[in-house]
């Protein structure tokens, strides 16, 4: 089963912009999707973005526009470009994999946007 880090969060006013990385540890050139969840407080867990194996994406109705999921094989290495944040994304974001009906879980990383 694959183990996933996530980096990159932190406190960034409204307007501004955060990079998440996700990086595996084997590769994820095979891997079906890889996807971004979020969970603000009191709510439930929610699919951001998701990128399958082929390279087709898929984004939450919120976030359309503003946020693009990447992914670079050779740095076994998901993205979530997060532009124009709003306060309403305020929350901790996890990695998610799919492969072979198998999720692994990243242990997330906090996004607090704030003035």
């Amino acid at each position: 089963q694959v183990q996933l880090v996530e980096s990159g969060g932190g406190l960034v006013q409204p307007g501004g912009s955060l990079t998440l990385s996700c990086a595996a540890s084997r590769s994820i050139f095979r891997i079906y999707a890889m996807g971004w969840y979020r969970q603000a407080p009191g709510k439930q867990r929610e699919l951001v973005a998701r990128i399958t194996s082929d390279g087709t994406t898929n984004y939450a109705d919120s976030v359309k526009g503003r946020f693009t999921i990447s992914k670079d094989n050779a740095k076994n290495t998901a993205y979530l470009q997060m532009n124009s944040l709003k306060p309403e994304d305020t929350a901790v974001y996890y990695c998610n994999s799919v492969n072979f009906g198998r999720e692994s879980w990243g242990q997330g990383t906090q996004v607090t946007v704030s003035s």
